[in-house]
């Protein structure tokens, strides 16, 4: 994933220039927006309600497909009607091409449900496969149209569209014959109470959900909108950064997500366990990403220095949101509290407020500031919260222990795990 959303950047920004790179970005983003607010949660509810009771996989399956065809071409309706209605709400990047980028939206919402699907069923190498196709054909893209065909945007955003169907599709096709692999006795139907209560579900996760890609990604429209398409597209680059050093943290949560879901570990001593490792691993990473941010403007383009400063305030923040995603995961043992909905709406509205305050007169800096802000908010709040909920400290979830360092460091047991390998 690092290697193909890295990657299909650098070619994009080297062969359109800041400015094409903030109109793909922003369509991007505008098009991850439309899916999760299209999705209501349902993907988090059928990973939740499958790992529980897998007797249900197949008629929340069958809920999953029809939903996500339906929302998914509704919400493609409503992108297009805004980009032709409201033109100016997306600075001054063509309708034309939301209106081909929104093609692929309910084939992403069908590909996203397919994912969890997939969690819940425990199997993560055909996760990881669909999971990395997106990106790696993005990068594909990118240098076909680009570098070989010598195109444009139009034919880019184009082709990305097509491979986002035909992902879709297949992510499918592939759950399908999983779900239908082993029994003859499946029968595939739609069940309205089992909707019901992945519909009740759903809006727990969805409100975290959709504050939370309203946090991270929200601001570089914001960005786009006052300041244009050129210091859209550096932030971009500072931004999308930020986003894949979080792709760890996001993996830990979805192998944890299950067994915790699972579990009825009230005092979240596996999450907290988990959490402590990836504080350790996320300060090494940022701290090593810090000599990367000055080669920004070598690899980019002259265009793109400041980059670098826009990447450094973020990091920061990118620890510590990492370390709160994976912490939050104890609370599923006892549901969804409600409690975490409501923090993460308070911070949405602090980055959403911060951002519109302070992008205009003073940019992309003020965006990353904002963002570090937030992320130290929802922080404060998720770290005080746990305390209050289960006793466990903050230390506890930041720093292993010296009986876990050992056991790290411990030649024999990554023998052992070699030998498993």
């Amino acid at each position: 994933m690092v290697v193909g959303s890295f990657g299909a950047s650098i070619v994009v920004a080297r062969w359109l220039s800041a400015r094409g790179l903030g109109e793909l970005a922003v369509i991007n983003v505008t098009i991850s927006l439309a899916v999760q607010i299209a999705s209501i949660g349902l993907p988090s509810a059928i990973a939740y309600h499958v790992s529980k009771n897998r007797d249900v996989r197949v008629a929340a399956s069958c809920n999953a497909l029809l939903f996500g065809i339906l929302a998914g071409i509704a919400s493609s309706l409503i992108v297009v009607s805004l980009s032709f209605a409201s033109p100016g709400l997306f600075g001054s990047v063509a309708p034309t091409l939301f209106a081909i980028a929104a093609i692929s939206i309910p084939f992403t919402l069908m590909m996203l449900l397919g994912y969890h699907v997939l969690l819940a069923l425990e199997k993560p190498v055909l996760f990881n496969l669909l999971d990395v196709a997106a990106p790696l054909l993005m990068l594909f893209n990118a240098v076909l149209v680009l570098v070989v065909m010598r195109s444009g945007l139009v034919m880019l955003v184009s082709f990305n569209t097509a491979a986002n169907c035909l992902i879709g599709c297949a992510a499918v096709v592939i759950v399908a014959r999983k779900l239908w692999q082993g029994s003859d006795r499946l029968r595939w139907r739609i069940d309205l109470s089992i909707f019901k209560r992945m519909l009740g579900t759903g809006i727990k996760f969805y409100i975290a959900i959709v504050a939370g890609l309203i946090i991270v990604r929200a601001d570089l429209l914001i960005v786009n909108h006052f300041r244009g398409r050129a210091e859209a597209g550096v932030y971009a680059v500072a931004s999308q950064l930020a986003n894949l050093l979080m792709v760890l943290p996001a993996v830990i949560v979805t192998i944890l997500f299950p067994k915790v879901a699972a579990s009825d570990d009230r005092q979240g001593i596996l999450a907290m366990r988990v959490t402590r490792h990836t504080s350790l691993l996320m300060f090494i990473i940022c701290a090593a990403t810090v000599p990367l941010a000055f080669a920004l403007p070598v690899v980019y383009g002259n265009a793109f220095s400041d980059s670098t400063i826009q990447l450094l305030i973020l990091l920061p923040g990118v620890y510590l949101l990492s370390v709160e995603s994976v912490l939050a995961q104890q609370f599923l043992a006892l549901g969804v509290p409600a409690t975490i909905s409501v923090f993460w709406i308070l911070t949405a509205v602090l980055s959403v407020t911060l951002n519109l305050i302070l992008v205009p007169k003073f940019g992309a800096r003020a965006a990353a500031i904002d963002s570090t802000i937030s992320y130290l908010f929802i922080f404060v709040l998720v770290a005080i919260y746990s305390y209050m909920r289960t006793g466990n400290r903050l230390w506890d979830a930041l720093v292993p222990s010296r009986a876990e360092f050992r056991e790290l460091l411990s030649p024999e047991r990554w023998r052992t795990r070699l030998e498993k390998a």
